[in-house]
């Protein structure tokens, strides 16, 4: 059954496209990633989900409420962590998450319900302790634990790891599948983490220049490439891919004095590879083979790494903040 559905959404800022016409289909019960750099449209698509903002055009269901005619429903239906911290540090933990409780009206067993998601998110020694005095990966389990409170159907996590150290990031992922063991929750997420978005997720958007590029599970979109991926660096790497063009291997993608591509058996294709550079005198700074991986994914959709994207990121949150004259 599916949970979330959109039908063409966008979003734009007088001439920058935010979100462009992005249709997609959550099922229930299930983690769905949206992946891209920094400024390729995840949170301004998440912020149309959860009603902050309002679509240029095209429409979405949550919970099969509409977004534009039932924002107060969907918003009952919803948990929501922001990239941004949003915490009141002067409060207790407990503080934070009582006055949260308040403003979605919940009242019954309310002790109870604090004293589970504290203990889910680890926090239960803490939870009377100011919040001025957690650490970043205390506050990002508290804000998961205030999402939790009034028991959401679905649980929107905006960058939930961001900044945070890699033995913190792999807690929240635990946590984070914890939640759907136990509660059957569906949870969206945003992330340009790729370890994270194949650990956790069940299905994978990827979104670039607000464009939903590909969508499926981890999986098979590591399967579609076919193949081991090698990448060989060179100081004539445009020149070592015209030549691996005319032996057959199409799809070679330049990026960083590298050239990386997918064929089968790649460990019997290197020794010719290696032997076709050397005698049209290309020299070979390093070879690389490996599975595919979500970068490797990314990087055959869009013709980029994605930490080119995201070099180019200051640059569109400038275009963005601009285009809505901030």
């Amino acid at each position: 059954m599916k949970i979330i559905t959109t039908e063409g959404i966008t979003k734009k800022y007088n001439e920058l496209c935010a979100v462009d016409n992005v249709s997609i289909e959550v099922s229930r019960g299930g983690i769905f990633g949206l992946l891209g750099p920094n400024g390729a449209g995840k949170t301004t698509l998440i912020s149309m989900l959860v009603t902050m903002r309002r679509p240029t055009s095209g429409s979405a269901h949550v919970n099969g409420f509409d977004i534009a005619k039932q924002p107060d429903k969907v918003r009952r239906s919803i948990g929501i962590v922001f990239q941004d911290p949003s915490l009141d540090e002067e409060l207790t933990a407990y503080e934070n998450l009582e006055l949260h409780a308040a403003m979605y009206g919940v009242k019954d067993n309310l002790k109870q319900t604090i004293d589970e998601v504290v203990e889910l998110v680890g926090l239960k020694d803490r939870l009377h302790s100011i919040v001025k005095t957690f650490s970043g990966g205390m506050r990002r389990r508290l804000e998961i634990a205030r999402g939790l409170v009034h028991r959401p159907t679905i649980l929107f996590l905006d960058e939930p790891t961001l900044g945070l150290d890699p033995q913190t990031r792999t807690a929240i992922w635990e946590y984070i599948k914890d939640l759907r063991r136990k509660y059957d929750m569906t949870i969206v997420l945003t992330t340009h983490y790729m370890e994270e978005a194949d650990s956790i997720c069940d299905r994978i958007a990827i979104i670039d220049h607000g464009k939903i590029i590909v969508l499926d599970s981890p999986s098979v979109l590591k399967d579609s490439l076919l193949g081991d991926t090698v990448t060989i660096e060179s100081p004539q790497a445009k020149k070592l891919a015209g030549i691996l063009k005319k032996t057959g291997i199409e799809k070679c993608t330049l990026h960083d004095g590298k050239v990386t591509f997918c064929v089968n058996s790649g460990e019997k294709r290197i020794p010719e590879i290696i032997g076709l550079a050397k005698d049209r005198r290309i020299p070979v700074s390093s070879v690389n083979l490996h599975k595919p991986t979500l970068d490797d994914v990314f990087l055959h959709y869009t013709g980029k790494t994605i930490r080119e994207e995201n070099g180019s990121a200051r640059d569109s949150m400038r275009m963005r903040r601009r285009a809505m004259g901030k």
